[in-house]
């Protein structure tokens, strides 16, 4: 069974999110294993300068390097990222699994988003959409079409 890993910078503060996502583990539990991870968001002052953002960048990628397993297939999720429709992101799925990707590796990284280097060193840069979402939303948003890919490889009705 296909393992699906994804790794948070930061932790969801409001009920209602820990409880859509706690629905789309469950969800997708069905069709992979599924394991959150949530990094540790380093702290910076109210107007951080750039070489305080990137030196937190590059903390947190220190950490979340730590939970990426070898020989994983790992997309970053990135505002600069591909757009995909979710019957493209499904294929795309179930084309690292035919390939033999046995784990895949979401990363989402704080507001700020993710180091440069753990940008280039991930295998595929994906993007919802060119539109700014909330931080926190972002993983739901993930973990909806994650389970919307599996439904569609699938062919269960979820995909209209």
């Amino acid at each position: 069974m296909l393992r699906v890993k994804i790794i948070c910078v930061g932790k969801l503060k409001e009920k209602y999110l820990r409880d859509a996502a706690a629905e789309y583990m469950k969800r997708l539990s069905a069709f992979c294993k599924v394991q959150l991870i949530e990094c540790a968001e380093e702290r910076l002052p109210e107007q951080p300068s750039k070489g305080e953002i990137d030196a937190c960048l590059k903390k947190e990628s220190e950490r979340i390097r730590k939970e990426i397993p070898p020989g994983a297939f790992v997309y970053s999720m990135q505002i600069e990222g591909k757009q995909m429709t979710s019957e493209a992101f499904a294929a795309h799925i179930q084309k690292q699994a035919t390939a033999g990707k046995s784990t895949l590796v979401f990363l989402i990284g704080s507001s700020f988003g993710l180091d440069e280097a753990l940008k280039e060193q991930s295998d595929f840069a994906l993007s919802f959409s060119q539109m700014t979402f909330p931080h926190q939303l972002a993983r739901i948003m993930l973990l909806e079409q994650v389970y919307r890919a599996f439904s569609i490889s699938a062919g269960t009705k979820y995909h209209k």
